[in-house]
C-alpha cells in the first residue's frame, strides 16, 4: 500500500497537469499531450479512478491512446514543440548572458528531444491498424 502522502503528492501532480493540458487546448504555444502524459502517469500510481477516467476522455483520451498503442506524435504537437525549443533556444542565446557549455548544454538536450519528437510516427502505420478481419 502506498503511502498516503505520496499518493496525495501524485494526486496534485496529476490534476495540475491535467489542468495545463486542457490550457493547451487552447493556447497553441502550449501542448497538451505530453501533459496529459504526465497526468496518466502519476494517477496509474495513485488513482485507477482518475487514470481510467483520464485515458477514457472524450476530448483527453484520444491522443494518450494513440501514444499508449501505436507511439505517434500528431503533427501538430511537433510543430509546437520543436518551434517552442527554437525560440525558446533563440532567445537565451540572444538576450542571456548564459557560458557556453550552458548554451552547448541547452541545445544539446532540446537537440535530443526534438530528435525523439520527430522521429515519431505522426499518425499509426496501416498495418499497425486493427483489421476489420480481426474483429469478425
Amino acid at each position: 500500500m502506498m503511502q498516503p502522502s505520496k499518493r496525495i503528492l501524485l494526486l496534485l501532480v496529476g490534476w495540475f497537469f491535467v489542468a495545463v493540458g486542457a490550457i493547451g487546448i487552447f493556447l497553441p504555444v502550449l501542448p497538451t499531450t505530453p501533459f496529459l502524459l504526465i497526468s496518466l502517469w502519476a494517477f496509474s500510481q495513485s488513482s485507477e479512478r482518475f487514470h481510467d477516467w483520464l485515458y477514457n476522455h472524450k476530448v483527453f483520451g484520444p491522443p494518450l491512446q494513440d501514444w499508449s498503442k501505436y507511439g505517434v506524435i500528431p503533427l501538430r504537437a511537433k510543430i509546437v514543440a520543436v518551434g517552442t525549443m527554437t525560440v525558446s533556444a533563440i532567445l537565451v542565446i540572444a538576450f542571456s548572458s548564459t557560458p557556453w557549455y550552458g548554451l552547448v548544454a541547452m541545445l544539446a538536450l532540446m537537440g535530443f528531444g526534438a530528435g525523439f519528437v520527430l522521429t515519431r510516427p505522426s499518425k499509426p502505420r496501416p498495418d499497425m491498424l486493427p483489421s476489420e478481419d480481426q474483429n469478425s
